[in-house]
């Protein structure tokens, strides 16, 4: 069994051939969380979770999108992913992101912890972005009792990987992790028992100028396998096992 816990299923960049990326998957016998960055995206999500077996709905919402809402557009946000509680497995993405220059970070950590307030109360797990604000997002994280975390595509610093393994919490590695030492690092450094697959597709394809698709997370499980010297069929059940430890467990 194959996972991908985290990709974007739901983007436009895939209205022309959904059906035939699905299949794709179908066929590797995979379990695939889509993941909602905002209102319209989180609506679109829930409908594919619906349509397609294999698509688990992840509702989020994005530190770059929620900044640019009022408090009402802000409050239907939150709001619908708690109405929908019963119909995700997870809360995600959400997090903090300092990439652009107007990124007016104190309200994403307002909003940030407002929504892990709603995770930890419905007790679901988290999908966190991270970009250019590590430090910052652990910092928030550690103030909750979220035990289930997974940080997405991490691309922080040995001592911030250091305290996420300190703290029981998972790092997905995305499919791109086939060119990048960066991700091959983390692989080495942390217990197979926090390891978890994810392709971010359409984004991080481990093909050049290649549009990704969770079918392609196979190449993040060879390169795991070489990296921890694993059968690839020990690696798969693995991290499956981890899957269900952070997203099934009750």
């Amino acid at each position: 069994m194959l996972v991908d816990v985290h990709c974007h299923l739901n983007f436009k960049d895939y209205d022309k051939d959904r059906d035939e990326v699905v299949k794709r998957a179908e066929k590797l016998n995979m379990t695939i969380i889509d993941s909602g960055t905002n209102l319209k995206d989180n609506k679109k999500s829930l409908e594919l979770s619906k349509k397609y077996k294999i698509i688990k709905s992840s509702l989020g919402l994005y530190p770059l999108h929620a900044i640019k809402l009022n408090e009402k557009e802000l409050e239907n946000e939150i709001n619908f992913i708690k109405e929908n509680k019963d119909n995700i497995i997870s809360i995600g993405e959400i997090g903090l992101d300092k990439s652009e220059e107007d990124c007016d970070f104190e309200k994403q950590k307002e909003v940030f912890q407002r929504i892990l307030s709603l995770a930890e109360k419905i007790n679901k797990p988290v999908v966190i972005h991270s970009r250019k604000a590590e430090k910052e997002c652990i910092d928030i994280l550690e103030t909750f009792k979220i035990k289930n975390i997974d940080m997405h595509c991490f691309g922080g610093n040995f001592k911030l990987v250091k305290r996420i393994q300190d703290n029981g919490w998972f790092f997905s590695i995305p499919t791109n992790i086939v060119r990048l030492l960066h991700f091959q690092s983390i692989v080495e450094q942390t217990p197979t028992s926090q390891l978890l697959t994810e392709t971010d597709s359409p984004y991080l394809s481990p093909y050049k100028d290649k549009r990704n698709e969770p079918s392609f997370v196979v190449e993040t499980i060879k390169k795991i396998s070489e990296i921890k010297k694993l059968d690839e069929e020990e690696t798969k059940k693995l991290i499956y096992m981890n899957f269900q430890k952070i997203f099934l467990k009750k």
